[in-house]
Parts: C-alpha cells; sequence; structure tokens
C-alpha cells in the first residue's frame, strides 16, 4: 500500500536519511522506533510532503508522492497527526475539525466523519464549541487524531502521540489507535515509548543514525535482546 524506496534526505547540505526503505500493508499498525534524532520526524514529514527526497521514491497504491504538493496527498488518502500537535489554538473543537476536511471526498462527508469523531472522543464532542487551546493536554492530543481521521485517510501517521501525556491517557491513546486499526485505516507510528508500540505494532522498523538496521514482527522485537538493552532498558 505505501511504500518507501530507498530515500535519501538532506537538511540543506547535512544528510538525514540514508537509503531507508520499508513498506505498511494495508490494515497494518507499522512502527518506527529509535533514538532521539535517528529519522524518524524526518520519514513521516517526507512521506507526508513536507520534506523532498534528494533520491527515491515514496508510492501510495503505486502513485508516486514524492513530487506532489502536502496538500495534495491529503486528497489521496495521507493523514499526518504531527508531534506537538500543532492545532489552530484560538479556533473551537469544532472549527479544528473542519480544518481537517476542506477538500475532495472529505468535505462532502464532513457531518458524517465529525459524529464518527465525536463516537470516537466524547470529550470532543462536549467541548465542540471551547477553544482548542485551553483543552487538557490529553484532549488536545485526542482533536489531532480527530483532525486527521477528518480528511478520510487510507494511512494515518502518528508523531510521538503519548508525548507529554500523563501514564493514564498514554494507556488511552495506544487503545484509540488500536480502534482506528479496527475502524478499517492503516497506521504508521513514530513513538518514544517502544514497549507500548511494539506491543500493538503488526511489524517495526529500527531507524538508527537515518538508516533502517532491523525488521520484524512487533511482539517478536519485544524479546530481541538488542531492542532490549538498547529501547526497552532491560
Amino acid at each position: 500500500m505505501l511504500e518507501i524506496k530507498n530515500i535519501n534526505v538532506f537538511y540543506g547540505d547535512l544528510q538525514v536519511l540514508w537509503d531507508v526503505s520499508f513498506q505498511v500493508e494495508p490494515g497494518e499498525i507499522v512502527a518506527l522506533i529509535g533514538a532521539n534524532g535517528a529519522g524518524k520526524s524526518t520519514t513521516l514529514r517526507t512521506i507526508s510532503g513536507l520534506l523532498r527526497p534528494k533520491s527515491g521514491e515514496v508510492t501510495l497504491d503505486g502513485q508516486p508522492l514524492h513530487s506532489l504538493e502536502p496538500y495534495d496527498l491529503i486528497t489521496l488518502g495521507i493523514a499526518h497527526v504531527p508531534e506537538a500537535r500543532r492545532l489552530f489554538v484560538e479556533m473551537t473543537v469544532e472549527e479544528n475539525l473542519d480544518m481537517g476536511s476542506l477538500r475532495g471526498p472529505a468535505k462532502l462527508k464532513r457531518k458524517e466523519t465529525k459524529e464518527m469523531v465525536f463516537s470516537l472522543f466524547p470529550r470532543l464532542s462536549e467541548r465542540r464549541r471551547q477553544q482548542s487551546g485551553t483543552l487538557s493536554g490529553g484532549e488536545q492530543q485526542m482533536l489531532a487524531i480527530g483532525r486527521g481521521l477528518m480528511g478520510l485517510p487510507k494511512v494515518i501517521m502518528f508523531d510521538e502521540p503519548s508525548l507529554g501525556l500523563a501514564p493514564i491517557l498514554v494507556g488511552e491513546i495506544f487503545e484509540i489507535i488500536k480502534r482506528i486499526r479496527e475502524e478499517g485505516k492503516t497506521v504508521l507510528i513514530v513513538e518514544q515509548n517502544v514497549r507500548q508500540t511494539l506491543a500493538i505494532a503488526d511489524r517495526a522498523y529500527v531507524l538508527e543514525t537515518g538508516k533502517v538496521t532491523m525488521a520484524g514482527k512487533g511482539r517478536d522485537m519485544l524479546n530481541d535482546e538488542h531492542v532490549k538493552a538498547a529501547y526497552l532498558g532491560v
């Protein structure tokens, strides 16, 4: 479904990704794990068109994405829930959700999609007219996820969805991600909480200094000695 083929990505003269390749099949949860600075967020930004690879390809259902503008990728079925949420803080909850459905079929189905989001996140329904900047951290993360879902994505990408949340909310966010997959979405997740991420992931890739160094089933990686020593503190 989503395929990344030998991408090399630079910030100016500084190369950040070296020949990164992996794929995400329909209905999977796939995780990218690695230390800070390994290139995980850069990979997501490249897939969503915010960065251009110097070489290599990104394709969705065989269609090249790497030469398109980010706003075109939304219509094609890519949603990116960024690190730190990036909400429109002076807009209401409902206005933020509307911003996720400005183009194509998503705009036509806005009402029914919004009701689906409110059923997934009842607290957002209760706060639909509240400014998003006044929400708690967990509620803001729910809103960021809901805004991504408003675009009717085939693939939804999460960048550090549990960052800064209380432990009880972290578990809730991971349960929500599992529910999103159960609704037929495909998920690509970058997350520092490696243990919980691998527990829900069908497959995972390890990025180290901009290169894919390992790949395997999520639960198998929980028992891998290198992964345990490097990322699980075991």
